[in-house]
């Protein structure tokens, strides 16, 4: 019993860390993203204290705009900006096997037998 506190707390340290197994680079990347779409997701006019504005993207909820706070991408913008506007030097650094790097192409299905 002594060692089953140990060994469950060492197995969720190491699942929070696969979690979040995003690199320097990747956060650099969505960071960028963020501030190419800061056009459609930052406030141009001046709010209230009580006056809330929330930002749709493609009829989904992506967020509340507050001044000074650049949202998220969705993760469709993300992949089309690693597709289109990011620097693929930038990309294969933080994707170097593309394993894991959202795209914006949809999958082969396998044929049917």
């Amino acid at each position: 019993m002594k060692f089953l506190i140990p060994a469950l707390a060492a197995v969720t340290a190491f699942a929070a860390q696969a979690g979040n197994n995003a690199t320097p680079e990747q956060a650099e990347l969505k960071a960028e993203c963020a501030q190419s779409y800061s056009d459609t997701s930052s406030i141009t006019t001046p709010v209230a204290a009580n006056e809330y504005q929330f930002v749709y993207s493609a009829g989904k909820y992506k967020g509340e705009a507050k001044p000074g706070k650049l949202l998220a991408c969705t993760s469709q913008q993300y992949a089309a900006y690693l597709d289109n506007k990011a620097d693929p030097a930038k990309v294969m650094t933080a994707y170097p096997t593309a394993a894991g790097r959202p795209t914006t192409k949809k999958k082969a299905n396998p044929a049917r037998l």
